[in-house]
């Protein structure tokens, strides 16, 4: 990088991670990561459309921030094999109350999506979601990482392989002492925002490094500098909104707020679960509470 240049897009604004993961290199290195695999066991990976198929008009629209295409090669008793699995990956800043809801059902939909009239159930690949969090979904656990899988309660045997969930909780790494391995390199990565983290995050790791060289080169296009920084600006405007409203409404009163704050989210085009999770998080509003709310003023 030219000794010149100064300025780094953060790469857990989801403009510059998506820009990051449209490298097949980033991305392989990454998913590699995830998965705990060497990045050469993967064959290729393929970005796919990013708006999941809905049956029906009345159907919640899915659109996901990366969907990836992976094609694994693996060894086992029987000799060489390959499998294919769909991953999506996502960036949440914001806290997200209801992240495990709404991550369940992406992963769902992306899951029954793959199967169409006539097909049977030999078609469904692995699905996997991947939340990159910049808040702590799990307060009471220390680890910065989780995978989830389908496990029966008291044996421990495994439903089906075909269904998994990562979290990554960024705050955490600013506390932690963890072991050093590849994803947490990743995770440095993502959550840098000086020279010196994004350089240390890179000397540990080639495919790290890789990211480094790509954010370099992002951060000095100006297109995609303006598209970033419009980015930023709208992230900070919204959460200024929010909490610019909030405070009005402590005077104007929690009903006339929550109504501005309904409005608000739907002009914004959040959906109806998404207002639900911020008006539990904003607002300190119980579930039932912000459903009656919703009841009250959403606009179909």
């Amino acid at each position: 990088m030219s000794n010149t240049q100064t300025f780094l897009m953060k790469p857990k604004v989801d403009f510059c991670f998506k820009e990051l993961m449209a490298d097949a290199e980033v991305r392989k290195g990454f998913i590699s990561a995830l998965l705990d695999i060497r990045p050469e066991e993967i064959v290729w990976t393929k970005l796919l459309p990013t708006h999941l198929r809905t049956e029906h008009p009345e159907d919640k629209l899915g659109i996901l921030d990366i969907r990836v295409s992976i094609l694994e090669q693996a060894e086992d008793e029987d000799g060489p094999s390959e499998q294919e699995s769909q991953m999506d990956l996502e960036i949440q800043l914001a806290p997200f109350p209801l992240w495990p809801e709404r991550s369940l059902f992406y992963l769902a939909k992306m899951f029954a999506g793959e199967i169409h009239k006539g097909e049977n159930y030999e078609v469904l690949q692995k699905c996997i979601h991947v939340g990159i969090l910049d808040f702590k979904l799990f307060e009471e656990d220390e680890e910065f990482y989780s995978r989830f899988h389908l496990w029966e309660d008291y044996r421990r045997r495994m439903y089906t392989d075909k269904l998994e969930i990562h979290i990554l909780e960024l705050p955490k790494l600013k506390d932690g002492n963890y072991p050093d391995t590849e994803l947490l390199n990743w995770a440095r990565f993502f959550n840098a925002e000086q020279k010196e983290e994004f350089e240390m995050a890179a000397e540990a790791s080639s495919h790290v490094e890789r990211a480094y060289e790509r954010l370099t080169d992002i951060s000095a296009d100006e297109e995609k500098r303006l598209e970033y920084e419009a980015r930023e600006k709208a992230i900070r405007d919204h959460n200024y909104l929010m909490d610019y409203n909030l405070k009005r409404g402590l005077k104007e009163g929690r009903e006339q707020s929550t109504k501005a704050f309904i409005e608000m989210c739907q002009n914004d085009s959040h959906s109806r679960e998404e207002t639900a999770s911020r008006l539990i998080h904003w607002l300190s509003l119980s579930p039932k509470a912000a459903e009656k709310y919703l009841e009250k003023y959403w606009k179909p």
